[in-house]
């Protein structure tokens, strides 16, 4: 069993940066792939940002490309989401998610096959 959990939120003004923090529990974090969601109020949860286990690939949802990324230190059980020219439409919960995968390569960008999920941390970006 992985638990994640995420910090790093807060209220920040249109143009600024937040890095939210999500760490693992477990001895095998290497072997996972990890996502970055969100879901604004009134919306469906969305697809933010993807590694694979090895830190080598990365994905990211059009809306947040060039402005977010997803390092992970497989060292400190950590994955993190550096946004940068934060702006209101990124306001909405965030989760991080997790799921041990086939292979050190592989990201997924989509809510299945992830199966172990983070409580959500707030990000508030105003105008």
């Amino acid at each position: 069993q992985v638990q994640l959990v995420e910090s790093g939120g807060g209220l920040v003004q249109t143009g600024g940066s937040l890095r939210l923090s999500c760490a693992a529990s477990g001895r095998t974090f290497s072997r996972y792939a990890m996502g970055w969601f969100r879901q604004a109020p009134g919306k469906e949860r969305e697809f933010v940002a993807a590694i694979s286990g090895s830190g080598d690939n990365t994905y990211y949802a059009e809306s947040v490309k060039g402005r977010f990324t997803i390092p992970r230190d497989n060292a400190k059980n950590t994955v993190y989401l550096q946004m940068n020219s934060l702006n209101p439409g990124d306001t909405a919960v965030y989760y991080c998610a997790g799921t041990l995968a086939t292979s050190a390569s592989i990201y997924y960008t989509r809510s299945p096959p992830y199966n172990y999920w983070g409580q959500g941390t707030q990000v508030t970006v105003s105008s």
